[in-house]
């Protein structure tokens, strides 16, 4: 990942802007303090999905995890009174 300065990408938005297109580009300030990180639209929506299917897995999971013991095939049967 590149990594420029504030005052470098305040120079240069638009070519830092090309470049994360094809790389993330990381804007620090005073050299060290990590500020952002420019990612092109599909990097960004590629991981946001990603982000989104972990969380659905994470609530199937739960949802699971709650709900109440499973019947047996016997059980039901003398439920329903078959």
């Amino acid at each position: 990942m590149a990594s420029v300065t504030l005052s470098q990408f305040r120079g240069r938005q638009s070519d830092y802007i090309a470049q994360a297109q094809r790389e993330p580009i990381e804007i620090t300030s005073r050299g060290t303090s990590r500020r952002a990180v420019i990612v092109s639209p599909e990097f960004f929506d590629r991981a946001l999905e990603v982000l989104e299917d972990q969380a659905d897995v994470r609530a199937a999971a739960d949802a699971r995890g709650e709900s109440e013991p499973p019947v047996s095939h016997e059980e039901l049967m003398a439920e329903l009174g078959l």
